[in-house]
């Protein structure tokens, strides 16, 4: 089902969240899905390979890079890791780099824009903290659909079969 976030508008209206934000999708992936964890930092991504050298099982990042997009919080070698750790997918608030690589790769990617410099290393962040992004909440442990439509956002799990059985 490419067009998910449509449906789970329709059946779901009462208990999702659209995020008004207009990101670009990269990532071979579409759509994705998962339990968010939440990143801010700013023009550094230390913390980035950080949260993806853990498990990401079911999970999406979300990383805030506060709309800079002068560095490129995340690229290929960190989609790779994201992958071997099973993470769904990334969401930048930010820019990104590698986009052809990324491409071809198994992971659901979406950004504000491409930059090819790379972030700084400093160890600055702040991890599994409530964004605000577009004057909407993102909370960590929330759920996140995305598809080439845009993100919607719930506080519980949605029940995907139900949109299969309304086809």
């Amino acid at each position: 089902m490419k067009d998910l976030l449509p449906d789970l508008c329709d059946y779901y209206a009462q208990d999702i969240r659209f995020l008004p934000l207009i990101l670009r999708d990269y990532g071979r992936n579409t759509p994705f899905w998962g339990q968010i964890v939440t990143l801010r930092c700013f023009e550094d991504n230390s913390l980035v390979r950080d949260l993806l050298s853990t498990d990401g099982s079911g999970k999406v990042l979300f990383i805030d890079g506060n709309g800079s997009c002068r560095r490129a919080l995340f690229g290929d070698q960190l989609a790779l890791l994201a992958i071997k750790n099973n993470w769904q997918g990334i969401i930048v608030n930010g820019a990104i780099r590698d986009v052809a690589t990324l491409a071809q790769l198994a992971l659901g990617v979406k950004a504000l824009a491409a930059c090819p410099i790379k972030t700084d290393k400093r160890q600055m962040g702040e991890h599994n903290v409530v964004l605000s992004i577009v004057d909407t909440l993102i909370y960590p442990n929330d759920y996140i659909y995305a598809d080439l439509n845009g993100i919607v956002l719930s506080t519980t799990e949605l029940d995907l079969s139900v949109l299969e059985t309304e086809s």
